[in-house]
């Protein structure tokens, strides 16, 4: 993946892997994050959703380990914001470019993560490879099927043309480990990604 830009970002550590494109409904309710999606609105900027290795996203109580998080994550844009009652809003956002960074994360006095990010291209569109197609089928019936259930997980437009597109959904509704999905977000070719999904949907017998 090429660099595309740096600059200092806030972080939320969350027990998941957001991938690019992917819809994100938060309840947000500390301080340090509610403040973070005010100055967000204000701003119009992105924020960072990181994967927890250990620990939790929530103010270390005495005992409790601290968090561990992987160093690439993906920005979160805010779609909409929802509030309910004085201190808790419900925020939906938009997952869009991946990033990483080298130095550790530290924490402002509230407790905020900051890093200090580098930004990286995105997948370049491609056409799935052929004989990736019915993997591609295979999703567009899963579409299909939550639709008709009211229950769809992904943001309109559907890119069925692009195997990053496919790729990226299907890794979010594997019922894989967060380890497994962090190394397939990270992953910098977007045929390769759907070859594995694909393999892995043809050991389950999804697809032949």
């Amino acid at each position: 993946m090429n660099a595309r830009a740096s600059w200092t970002l806030a972080l939320f550590p969350l027990k998941s892997v957001l991938f690019p494109g992917a819809l994100l409904n938060l309840k947000v309710f500390e301080a340090r994050y509610l403040d973070l999606i005010g100055r967000c609105l204000r701003e119009s900027a992105p924020f960072g959703v990181v994967c927890l290795e250990a620990g939790s996203e929530s103010r270390q109580a005495t005992g409790q380990p601290a968090a561990s998080f992987f160093n690439e994550g993906t920005l979160a844009h805010i779609e909409d914001v929802d509030a309910e009652g004085t201190n808790l809003l419900r925020v939906r956002c938009r997952g869009g470019a991946r990033f990483g960074f080298d130095a550790p994360a530290h924490q402002a006095d509230d407790g905020l993560w900051l890093a200090d990010v580098t930004v990286v291209e995105d997948d370049a569109v491609a056409l799935p490879e052929p004989a990736l197609l019915a993997t591609v089928q295979a999703l567009q019936q899963v579409i299909v099927s939550l639709r008709a259930q009211d229950a769809l997980p992904f943001a309109e437009p559907f890119r069925l043309d692009d195997a990053g597109w496919v790729a990226n959904r299907w890794c979010e509704i594997l019922p894989i480990s967060l380890a497994a999905k962090q190394k397939l977000m990270v992953l910098p070719d977007p045929q390769a990604r759907l070859r594995l999904v694909h393999e892995y949907l043809r050991g389950k017998g999804v697809v032949n």
